[in-house]
């Protein structure tokens, strides 16, 4: 019996992946170490074994496929062995798909698995693409992919339709290859017709080519299709406010020259700013929450997510429980999590079920933007650059006889909520809470450090009696 090889459930959250390559090719002889394919989530990628030894039959799924989990992507067997029926008998099963649990919820929320090509699509299906010597030429002739029809199986452009298409158009003088990548002017008016650079630089009807053309997919194509269904299941509203940095910077100064062994020489602007944020939310429970349908979910964990930047797109690991977190257990954590997302480790399940959510652009100059909601939660706070402005002078400060205003750091803040959960003065509330807490960073690490103290203090009391 052939052995149908199925894509995997990857963590709970996991609906679909999708392939980026094959390592084999149908007639290749496997063992069941050998490695069939890579694959990534919105989460990780990771590579798939063939499971069994035999000859690979048929791959049923093409490179950029979003497959469901415990569906078949190729056929493992013996030449000649029938399998058509085993496919689609697997086809036909309702897989379902894994609950979705929301952080200490404790409420599953199951979702219908995405729709899946048939078997017979998935047959009918050829690859397409370009030759070798079809793309060499091209390149030598500057002539845009995009422009030549394919003769070749599937559509495949090959070396004779590149030939075809070169000697159709007018030719082009060297300084016209040089620069042509996006427009092809229809005709020329160099010597006997050849079109020049001034040709391509003038006003005369051009086509436009793309110079490249990439397809969505992958995790840009997963973050694709949810900042649309959040801007259109949220009504999104953005806050702007800005907190003194004279403190922040003072502490993190002072925090790189501290003990390597208290864990604060790696602290950054993002860690305190996390860490205040996960000190003000449980005043504000009404901003840590989900909104799912017509009901508004509360919680008392503050799970906050970190937007990062990696290769692959952007992905939002969770910092779990950040709240009971030191500023040195939440600036390792989020090290660690970045890390992972940086090498494409991430568990999924570290990238599932947050509360809050952060993204930070001030290390780019970006002095302000509107962040968009990491739906269900109802708010994502976006952090910005640090600026000089011009404060009132407070009364007692040593000033200049005509100096009413001074210079002074500020770090900037734009907080998107959902309306349809938080209205705009309890989201301001919370907003200028954070700047305060923010511009008393050191207060505020003063008084979790004396807590953390307290407490330890009465755990050896308890544990000596």
């Amino acid at each position: 019996m052939a052995h149908i090889l199925i894509m995997p459930r990857q963590g709970n959250t996991v609906e679909s992946c999708i392939i980026m390559d094959w390592k084999v090719k149908e007639g290749d002889e496997v063992t069941a170490q050998t490695t069939m394919c890579e694959v990534e989530t919105d989460k990780a990628s990771f590579e798939i074994q063939a499971g069994a030894v035999g000859t690979v039959l048929k791959l049923l799924h093409t490179p950029g496929d979003d497959v469901p989990v415990l569906q078949p992507i190729a056929v493992i067997g013996k030449q000649g062995e029938e399998w058509e029926k085993e496919t689609r008998e697997i086809e036909t099963v309702d897989c379902g798909s894994p609950p979705k649990i929301n952080n200490n919820l404790n409420s599953p929320q199951i979702t219908p698995p995405p729709s899946s090509l048939s078997t017979t699509e998935h047959l009918c299906r050829t690859n397409s693409g370009t030759s070798p010597r079809a793309r060499n030429l091209a390149a030598k002739e500057s002539m845009p992919l995009e422009a030549i029809s394919g003769s070749g199986p599937g559509g495949r452009i090959i070396y004779r339709d590149v030939e075809a298409t070169l000697e159709k158009q007018a030719p082009l003088t060297v300084a016209a290859k040089a620069v042509r990548s996006q427009y092809i002017p229809n005709t020329g008016s160099g010597l006997n017709g050849r079109i020049t650079l001034d040709d391509i630089n003038s006003d005369v009807q051009y086509s436009l080519i793309p110079s490249l053309e990439t397809p969505i997919k992958g995790i840009r194509k997963i973050v694709s299709e949810r900042m649309s269904k959040s801007l259109l299941e949220a009504a999104q509203f953005t806050l702007n406010s800005s907190a003194s940095a004279s403190k922040l910077i003072e502490t993190r100064s002072q925090s790189k020259k501290s003990n390597t062994a208290e864990g604060l020489s790696k602290v950054t602007i993002n860690d305190l700013v996390v860490f205040a944020v996960s000190r003000t939310l449980p005043h504000f429970l009404y901003m840590n929450a989900h909104k799912t349908g017509d009901i508004i979910k509360i919680f008392e964990s503050i799970h906050i997510a970190i937007a990062v930047d990696t290769p692959r797109g952007l992905m939002v690991p969770v910092i779990r429980n950040a709240n009971l977190l030191s500023l040195a257990q939440i600036s390792a954590e989020a090290k660690r999590l970045s890390a992972a997302c940086q090498n494409g480790t991430a568990n999924p399940d570290e990238l599932t079920g947050s509360t809050f959510t952060i993204s930070n652009l001030g290390s780019m100059g970006i002095t302000g933007f509107t962040p968009i909601l990491n739906i269900p939660e109802v708010s994502i706070l976006g952090v910005c650059s640090i600026e000089m402005k011009s404060v009132p002078v407070k009364k007692g400060l040593p000033i200049d006889n005509d100096s009413l205003f001074r210079c002074e750091p500020h770090i900037g803040f734009s907080l998107t909520i959902n309306h349809q959960a938080v209205d705009g003065a309890p989201a301001a509330k919370f907003l200028k809470t954070l700047c305060e807490t923010v511009a008393n960073i050191d207060q505020l690490l003063e008084s979790s450090s004396s807590s953390r103290k307290t407490r330890r203090d009465l755990q050896c009391t308890i544990q000596s009696l």
